[in-house]
């Protein structure tokens, strides 16, 4: 099985900080995870960030200026650094892996299985 694994996620108050990371090493295929998606309760999945082997970072306009998508390459780890947390951030955070063109659109082949971040006021 090829299962990115995140970690980093916990409780912060709103304007606080928190730094996600996703493990693609440890297996014997290693995945380019290169993308992170969030969903909140009662929403729906929603990309995030994501990263090219070039080192190209595209953000959604709800994080743009407050998270930033970055690869240790030295750890074969993904990571998103998130500062200036709002109420709305809490969510489940997922990384995304292997990702192609499909009918005009990005699909991903593997995802980890989340890690949840809360903030509060």
């Amino acid at each position: 099985q090829v299962q990115p694994v995140e970690s980093g996620g916990g409780s912060v108050q709103a304007g606080g900080s928190l730094r996600l990371s996703c493990a693609a090493s440890g297996y014997t295929y290693n995945p380019d995870c290169m993308a992170w998606f969030r969903q909140a309760p009662g929403k729906e999945r929603e990309s995030i960030a994501d990263i090219t082997s070039g080192g190209s970072a595209h953000y959604a306009d709800s994080v743009k200026g407050r998270f930033t998508i970055s690869r240790d390459n030295a750890d074969n780890t993904l990571v998103l650094q998130m500062t200036n947390l709002r109420l709305e951030d809490t969510a489940i955070y997922y990384c995304a892996c292997d990702r192609k063109m499909v009918a005009g659109r990005f699909e991903y082949k593997y995802w980890g299985q989340g890690t949840q971040v809360t903030v509060s006021s």
